[in-house]
């Protein structure tokens, strides 16, 4: 299962803040391929995955948008009920907090693209490894 880096920033909730982000990644030839920004009011979080990190970081920076970065696990899981329980409930067994995920289902639609930040990535990445859950 592999792991990645997902870029976080911490910015207000109001608009136009993901036109700029998208903007500035857009502009510099990166392309996201998920993102995450769930509903809040005051301060949130958009986590960010892309195809090129190292420009991300760059395009970023030169934009003066902090940024913070973080270890993420990504796993392919069948797409089906029950799914996404199994490995909860792995991670729940072991002690290991669920800080963020999202999902989203392949093109296909067989399987789900699950991303996770966990407390303890290397002792999750041994657990799922055991269960072989991922496909990648």
């Amino acid at each position: 299962m592999p792991t990645t880096t997902q870029l976080v920033i911490s910015c207000q909730s109001k608009p136009g803040v993901l036109a700029k982000v998208a903007s500035v990644l857009g502009e510099a030839g990166v392309n996201i391929k998920a993102f995450s920004a769930p509903e809040v009011t005051g301060t949130g979080k958009l986590r960010l995955l892309v195809a090129d990190v190292e420009a991300a970081r760059s395009a970023l920076k030169t934009a003066k948008i902090k940024f913070a970065e973080e270890t993420a696990l990504l796993l392919s899981l069948e797409n089906k009920p029950g799914a996404l329980k199994e490995v909860a409930d792995l991670l729940t067994k072991s002690r290991i907090n669920i800080k963020c995920g999202y999902c989203t289902p392949s093109r296909e639609g067989k399987r789900a693209i699950v991303v996770l930040t966990v407390s303890n990535t290397d002792k999750a990445l041994t657990i799922l490894r055991t269960q072989s859950l991922d496909e990648f």
